[in-house]
């Protein structure tokens, strides 16, 4: 491929073969199933999902701006650190995006605990309700996970009085952490973005919906400012709603430590800038 690295090539190949083998068979259940990765006290939780919901996408347009973003700065990143220094990056943005959505995840769940924590429910059955299947689509049901919650209580020999609209309202709280998935290379792409920003302050950078040439010193804590935002307060303002914006800010951070040290640190092998 022309005006394109060796890495950055061989990352988007990888990408869209995922792509294709999800939307290919069982029409993505299989890949999601095994590939995307799920909050911990999710049935469907394994360790490799750390790495490989990384290659996975939710649609087209979600693996099309990233992968144009992956060419676009990650071929001027790779040019400037080269391949081996690139693919570390890539990889740490990746996990340092899944350390911060995981915490946030965290803490969204163990926060609705804390408001059921005097029911003593034990924790076999904290965690079969958080695996109660209420999906539909893309989305979880209240009413669904009503109907899955009730024989799971039976089942368990838990007094049902005791689920008033309060701790129905935690508990559903949960299910929806619990069923949270992960996939997407956003958080990678952004610790990318952070490093071209951090190579290149000067360059000018424009959203496709704004226009406005804006400088990478400027542009880049700006989208990172926003993912803030959306992600304390749940407005949107250039992703879907369901996007991890907690990812996109922990592979930023994650991209600009690195960097950091790489410039900073006192071993010439290390340093970018020479």
């Amino acid at each position: 491929m022309r005006g394109i690295t060796d890495t950055v090539k061989h990352l988007i190949i990888i990408n869209v073969v995922m792509f294709i083998g999800t939307i290919a068979i069982q029409n993505g259940a299989l890949f999601n199933a095994w590939f995307a990765l799920y909050f911990p006290e999710n049935n469907l939780f394994q360790p490799w999902q750390i790495f490989t919901h990384m290659f996975m996408h939710g649609g087209v347009t979600h693996i099309l701006f990233n992968m144009f973003a992956l060419w676009m700065f990650g071929t001027a990143v790779e040019t400037q650190l080269g391949s081996k220094k690139f693919l570390f990056l890539y990889l740490s943005a990746g996990l340092g995006a899944v350390l911060f959505q995981l915490a946030y995840y965290y803490y969204d769940f163990y926060s609705a605990y804390q408001s059921i924590a005097d029911l003593n429910m034990s924790s076999e059955l904290i965690h079969s309700i958080a695996n109660i299947n209420a999906s539909d689509g893309m989305f979880i049901r209240g009413e669904l996970f009503e109907q899955g919650l009730y024989p799971v209580l039976n089942e368990f020999n838990f007094n049902r009085s005791l689920i008033n609209q309060q701790v129905f309202d935690a508990l559903f709280d949960m299910n929806v952490t619990s069923n949270s998935r992960m996939v997407g290379a956003s958080g990678c792409i952004m610790g990318i973005l952070a490093a071209f920003g951090m190579m290149n302050p000067e360059a000018k950078l424009m959203l496709i919906f704004l226009p406005i040439p804006i400088k990478a010193k400027y542009f880049i804590p700006g989208i990172i400012l926003l993912d803030i935002i959306s992600a304390l307060t749940g407005q949107s303002f250039f992703s879907p709603s369901n996007t991890a914006y907690m990812a996109h800010v922990g592979g930023a951070i994650t991209g600009f430590l690195i960097m950091w040290y790489w410039k900073k640190t006192q071993f010439n092998k290390n340093r970018w800038d020479r």
